[in-house]
């Protein structure tokens, strides 16, 4: 099954959600996101959160669970039911591009809940970000395109990289220290390693 989170920052625009609403099976909002969603004419499946960014139509003919819980934040509620309702694969958006402090913790977020799902990603109008697993191979890259790695846990170790137009020999990326920002792919497949440490590859699109 496959799933649309939607978060309440800087909306993707109609055209970006009705290519992943088609996509998918089942479609939460994650608190605000409902508006995103409302405003272009998408009911939701489910809105879940605390609820402090979004009133409710009345009637309406979503489903809503109110969550007050502030140990957990909008979107871990909302992939939390996603995993409950069966997903497998979750496409998140809506979840950059505002806050700062909220799009860091929605990476996080990505992080934590990665081995949770066969395929989960967050999409915004430019970027696809992956938290990518020890070893990890993409194919179906147009060569040319624009990649980042980001140490999301603060250092990354002993990485190892092939079709990158700067490859990585065994090497580190600390933050404060080493980025891996804007290498680009020379092949249409790239693999990556690493040994220790939490790894996001970030994917420019144009």
């Amino acid at each position: 099954m496959n799933a649309l989170v939607v978060c309440n920052g800087k909306s993707p625009g109609k055209r970006l959600l009705d290519k992943w609403k088609k996509k998918s099976d089942l479609i939460i909002a994650a608190d605000g996101g409902a508006l995103t969603l409302l405003k272009y004419g998408i009911t939701p499946n489910f809105i879940i959160g605390d609820m402090d960014s979004f009133e409710p139509e009345i009637p309406h003919n979503y489903i809503i669970i109110h969550d007050p819980d502030q140990e957990s934040n909008d979107l871990e509620k909302a992939l939390t039911l996603a995993k409950k309702r069966g997903a497998k694969n979750v496409i998140i958006t809506g979840a950059t591009g505002l806050r700062t402090d909220h799009t860091l913790k929605n990476l996080s977020v990505l992080q934590k809940f990665r081995k949770l799902f066969r395929d989960i990603r967050i999409e915004d109008n430019h970027t696809t970000f992956l938290a990518i697993p020890k070893k990890f191979t993409l194919n179906k890259l147009n060569p040319g395109t624009t990649l980042s790695l980001f140490p999301i846990s603060g250092k990354v170790k002993g990485i190892k990289t092939e079709g990158l137009l700067y490859p990585l020999h065994d090497e580190d990326l600390e933050n404060g220290v080493r980025d891996g920002s804007s290498n680009e792919a020379i092949s249409d497949t790239i693999s990556i390693e690493y040994r220790t440490g939490a790894l996001l590859l970030m994917i420019s699109r144009k």
